[in-house]
């Protein structure tokens, strides 16, 4: 469970829909050494951007994460017994005919802990409109998407109607796009048409620059806020800044750390960011508490939450 006092009781529920994966982490030192071995310690845990994102809000202490998100046959039963160790509500669709995704995380265990994904991305990317109802939203102050939604077609449908359900409802939406590598197959215009409607936007420094064409990450951040109400940038080791309508308002610096392992450390960031913020604080503390998290994130392997004993 998570590892903090609860920041709201139920009835407020943060929901994420996204993606639900299997790790494979593997830690290497140096260049890999093609044709031959590389000696490398190898671990297989949950994962997914989504599912880590809502593990790390109900570390954060909230009292209500719900995630819906699909999974193979072959390890829905583990996914949901990890994600309900964590303190969260899953709604697993089990799909009949894909596997459970699995993403090979190849970190190098140099100074950086730089990290490469292999995805295979499986029954994750198999959400469909078909998935979705407005039942869902019953109960719901927040719904978080995982930007992976809007790169299959059927995760685009998926979104869309989520996002139209959000809408009549009056509920806030925030994103993560996710992938700088699928942002430029999908195409910047069209993922900033797909995300009309969202009010937070919590891209990378590459994704930022990516989405604006701006090399700069604060001139990035100024320009996409002039098309989200709401704009966090996430900077690593040199923190984050937030940016509203078209200004730099507040940057926030990073705790100085280590890194073991740098996977995840982006949804630690938006998970306790979404817990902290919907408990009613101000954004520069939300910010603050990201920047925490991502810093608790790195210095332990695998992209979920450690476990109190």
């Amino acid at each position: 469970m998570g590892g903090q006092a609860a920041l709201r009781v139920g009835g407020q529920a943060l929901l994420v829909v996204g993606d639900v994966v299997t790790d494979i982490v593997v830690r290497h030192r140096g260049p890999l050494a093609p044709g031959t071995d590389t000696a490398a310690v190898v671990r297989t845990l949950p994962g997914g951007a989504g599912a880590n994102v809502a593990c790390w809000a109900a570390h954060q202490g909230y009292a209500d994460v719900r995630l819906l998100g699909r999974v193979g046959a072959d390890a829905a039963a583990w996914h949901e017994r990890e994600l309900t160790a964590c303190g969260v509500r899953p709604h697993l669709v089990v799909d009949p005919e894909a596997p459970t995704g699995t993403v090979v995380c190849l970190v190098d265990t140099g100074a950086e802990a730089e990290r490469t994904f292999l995805t295979d991305s499986g029954a994750s990317v198999r959400l469909d409109a078909g998935d979705w109802s407005p039942s869902h939203l019953d109960g719901v102050a927040r719904l978080h998407l995982s930007g992976y939604l809007l790169f299959p077609e059927t995760g685009r449908a998926l979104a869309g109607a989520a996002l139209a359900s959000a809408r009549a409802r009056g509920v806030p939406v925030s994103l993560d796009p996710a992938s700088a590598g699928f942002l430029v197959e999908l195409g910047v215009d069209r993922f900033l048409g797909l995300i009309d409607g969202v009010e937070v936007l919590l891209p990378s420094r590459d994704e930022a620059c990516l989405l604006t064409g701006l090399p700069d990450p604060a001139d990035a951040a100024a320009k996409l806020s002039r098309h989200v109400p709401l704009v966090v940038v996430k900077l690593g080791g040199a923190g984050a800044l937030v940016a509203q309508e078209g200004e730099v308002l507040a940057r926030v610096p990073a705790a100085p750390v280590v890194p073991r392992d740098t996977t995840g450390a982006g949804d630690a960031f938006t998970g306790a960011f979404l817990a902290v913020l919907l408990a009613g604080a101000r954004i520069e503390d939300a910010v603050t508490a990201g920047c925490s998290a991502g810093a608790t994130a790195v210095r332990h392997v695998g992209a979920r939450p450690p476990r109190t004993p």
